[in-house]
């Protein structure tokens, strides 16, 4: 390239010019250097040894829950699927990676600031004076006028004190900070989808129970007909029934309307319109079992977590601007240039006298606005203590997320082994009780009782299976998982 220079000087003549030019752009680089700028490092957090209710994973211990990429921790090819059509079509995930396009491109908008800027200019004007002005012109004198110009003017601002490669570093860790801001995006749509999804299989199971048990009802409806027939039960006994079996129907419309809405949520998340979601129906005694969860270190949060790494870019941004802003406190030394041709003719455009040059230095220090730029610096540093304290608080968040996240998974679990033991147990009393009644020495109150009971627990332990779930899905996500592409 300085070869390429040394042409382009010796053919234009002003190989002079041009070497004090790069010349002092040379001194000036190395000046440059003179301009020292700290780097950031990040918060000190004292995080605890453990999360409070789950164990510390060993060094021989699995890798982390929130290591595992969410195709492998939810293993079913439904929703799996699910996930992976919401992650392609998702417009929140979409302008999500359009603001990291913004970022990348004013990142390399920043770069060029601390780099000469170079211009090109060409121009033509003609113009008549008055030949009995009130300075005449000479008899040989026209009073047309023409004028060519063309020149290249170069302008270098010394970065002494680092104002514009503290601004070139905010741009970088402002696009660092967009894309983690993507992965937090696409962890929370894997963990809203996939607690949608439980959702509609659970309820998708509350509704088989229900039509379980009005069926249930429905034929005990029917006994107590016949035995109203036979003179063994009272008419009484027949309308509690029937009321009995519409009090039960009354639930399935507000069943339907939720899965309908399940499934809207869905569709909305996966970028679509509101329709039916594919899937098999759920067994009625069972969801799928959560997965085992080793979970790791809580320091290893700050590295696998995306909202922790947002934050932190985004504090290095603002201690980068705060640099920039002190450093124009500063004097800003410039240096101009300009070489180029000017002519009344054109065919003497290109001759040696045509030439022109310019060449400058510029030192500005700012005087009435020095108390202005020192408000934005006490502006900057407040925005740089907010970050600070936005870090900690995303830091500290995310500790009581895990910690809240194992209280569930562990109390729930202990909630649906409860659950279970009491649907076991009403099961065989709501089947001896209707053989009682059939046999004639159980009352009508016994059967209704015990079948009132049953559907309670029922529903109760689908909701506790659907909690159990639920919970294993936010502790994924409060571990950092999630957010990993799928290979």
């Amino acid at each position: 390239m300085r070869r390429a220079v040394r042409a382009c000087v010796s053919t234009t003549g002003l190989g002079r010019v041009a070497g004090a030019m790069i010349g002092a752009a040379g001194v000036a680089l190395m000046l440059a250097g003179c301009g020292s700028r700290q780097a950031v490092e990040r918060p000190r957090t004292e995080l605890p040894v453990e999360f409070r209710g789950g164990a510390v994973a060993g060094p021989a211990a699995s890798k982390s829950f929130g290591e595992v990429g969410w195709w492998q921790v939810y293993q079913d090819r439904q929703l799996v699927a699910l996930v992976e059509q919401t992650l392609q079509r998702n417009h929140d995930l979409r302008i999500a990676a359009a603001r990291i396009a913004e970022a990348r491109a004013n990142y390399g908008v920043s770069d060029y600031g601390p780099l000469p800027q170079v211009s090109a200019a060409a121009g033509f004007t003609r113009s008549r004076v008055s030949p009995v002005g009130s300075t005449p012109l000479p008899p040989n004198v026209g009073p047309q006028r023409k004028n060519f110009r063309a020149t290249i003017d170069a302008t270098y601002e010394v970065d002494f004190w680092g104002r514009l490669e503290s601004l070139s570093d905010a741009a970088r860790a402002d696009l660092m900070a967009a894309e983690s801001t993507r992965d937090v995006v696409t962890a929370t749509l894997v963990s809203d989808v996939a607690t949608g999804w439980f959702d509609l299989l659970s309820l998708d199971q509350q509704r088989v129970l229900t039509e379980r048990s009005i069926e249930s009802r429905q034929r005990f409806l029917d006994l107590t007909e016949t035995r109203l027939r036979l003179g063994a039960a009272i008419r009484v006994d027949v309308d509690r029934a029937r009321a009995n079996l519409a009090a039960v129907q009354a639930l399935l419309p507000d069943l339907k309307r939720r899965i309908e809405q399940a499934e809207n949520l869905l569709g909305f998340l996966a970028g679509g319109f509101p329709g039916p979601v594919d899937r098999s129906l759920p067994n009625v005694d069972a969801l799928p079992d959560p997965p085992d969860v080793p979970v790791g270190l809580p320091s290893s949060l700050l590295e696998r977590r995306p909202d922790i790494r947002a934050a932190e870019y985004t504090l290095a941004a603002t201690s980068a601007r705060l640099a920039s802003q002190r450093a124009a406190l500063l004097p800003t030394f410039s240096l101009t240039g300009s070489v180029g041709s000017e002519s009344g003719l054109l065919e003497n455009f290109l001759t040696s006298p045509s030439k022109i040059w310019s060449i400058g230095a510029n030192l500005l220090q700012p005087i009435i606005n020095a108390q202005r730029n020192r408000f934005l610096v006490d502006a900057a540093a407040a925005r740089e203590v907010q970050s600070i304290e936005q870090y900690q608080k995303v830091v500290e968040a995310s500790v009581r997320e895990v910690a809240d996240a194992l209280a569930g998974r562990r109390e729930f679990a202990e909630v649906r082994r409860a659950q279970v033991a009491q649907v076991g147990a009403l099961r065989e009393v709501n089947r001896l009780a209707l053989r009682r009644y059939e046999a004639g020495v159980a009352s009508y109150f016994e059967v209704v009782d015990t079948q009132r009971e049953l559907l309670a627990a029922e529903l109760a332990l689908a909701q506790a299976q659907r909690n159990l779930l639920i919970s294993s899905v936010q502790l994924y996500k409060a571990l950092g998982g999630g957010w990993q592409p799928r290979p």
